[in-house]
């Protein structure tokens, strides 16, 4: 370096570092604190779905000769709740005052299963039977009805339409007759001296979130005169399912303050959606301190430009 190059002097260098490190200092912070700051998550489960099935299912009065009393025949075979299975092929009841107390068929099938499984993304319920025959009390020889084949399913996927479904496969005979039944609609089977069935076919039903289905639901009023029974007058329902659908689990949920438009800002603060807000924040979220940090920095910068100004006045002198 030759004699004309100027000479910074030692103090003004001290000087002119320490006034850009502080400056530094107070500008980078802001950074740091925003780097700090972690987005909020919420998060939803979901539960199980539901299901149920059942082969047969009585809701009959069972009127005596002498009147006097009325007994109800309120049964129900292989009723399952999911998760669980059956496949009870007989049910047989014993009603007081009927056929001397002793036990009497309602049903005898060669398949009768029900079943039903459920868990957080499908429910299901199926029954089915197979070459089955009904008796109500007072006609231990008649059978009510005789099925080849009936089955029933219901099932409920998350976040999916449910679904309900019945079949009815092969012969009919409804006290001692043959029919022919109408998919979704209703048949009335009349026997002299007997009395009449009326019958309904493949009933579905279903929801946003449900589904039903019945095989078959049999309205029954008939007076047999036999086994000291009058009359009997209710509903048989045979192959029954139902589902309901699990939870859709919530999708989870960020919640994020916006960040301060620029970093290079003094006092800028990131606030996490998970901290109460403050009264006296500032919409960019900065804090109650801002304003003395902002004060500090220019203080700082001052007296920085200061320094400055006084070492170049004593270099030119």
């Amino acid at each position: 370096m030759n004699s004309n190059t100027f000479r910074m002097p030692a103090r003004t260098r001290a000087h002119r570092c320490a006034a850009a490190t502080t400056a530094a200092a107070l500008f980078a912070c802001p950074l740091a604190v925003v780097a700090l700051a972690a987005p909020a998550h919420a998060t939803g489960g979901g539960g199980d779905g539901r299901a149920s099935a059942a082969v047969l299912r009585t809701g009959l009065d069972v009127s005596l000769v002498d009147k006097t009393v009325d007994v109800p025949l309120k049964a129900t075979l292989n009723e399952v709740q999911a998760p669980a299975s059956a496949e009870k092929t007989v049910l047989a009841v014993q009603l007081d005052g009927v056929d001397r107390g002793r036990p009497f068929q309602v049903l005898r099938a060669d398949v009768a299963t029900a079943k039903a499984t459920a868990d957080r993304h499908r429910a299901e319920g199926f029954a089915r039977l197979a070459r089955a025959r009904v008796h109500v009390p007072g006609l231990p020889l008649l059978s009510l009805i005789e099925v080849e084949k009936v089955t029933s399913k219901a099932v409920c996927e998350a976040g999916k339409q449910p679904v309900a479904e019945s079949n009815l496969l092969g012969r009919v005979r409804v006290l001692g007759k043959k029919v022919t039944l109408t998919t979704g609609g209703t048949t009335r089977v009349e026997a002299p001296g007997v009395g009449e069935v009326t019958l309904d076919l493949s009933k579905t039903r279903t929801t946003s979130r449900t589904a039903a289905a019945t095989a078959l639901e049999l309205k029954v009023s008939v007076n047999p005169l036999e086994l000291n029974v009058a009359e009997v007058a209710g509903t048989v329902t045979l192959a029954e399912a139902t589902c309901e659908s699990p939870e859709t689990p919530k999708a989870p949920v960020e919640q994020e303050t916006p960040a301060a438009e620029s970093p290079a800002g003094p006092g800028v603060e990131a606030q996490s959606g998970s901290e109460p807000a403050k009264e006296n924040l500032a919409k960019t979220g900065g804090s109650s301190t801002t304003r003395y940090i902002a004060g500090g920095a220019v203080v700082l910068l001052a007296f920085g430009g200061a320094a400055m100004v006084l070492a170049r006045a004593r270099a030119r002198s």
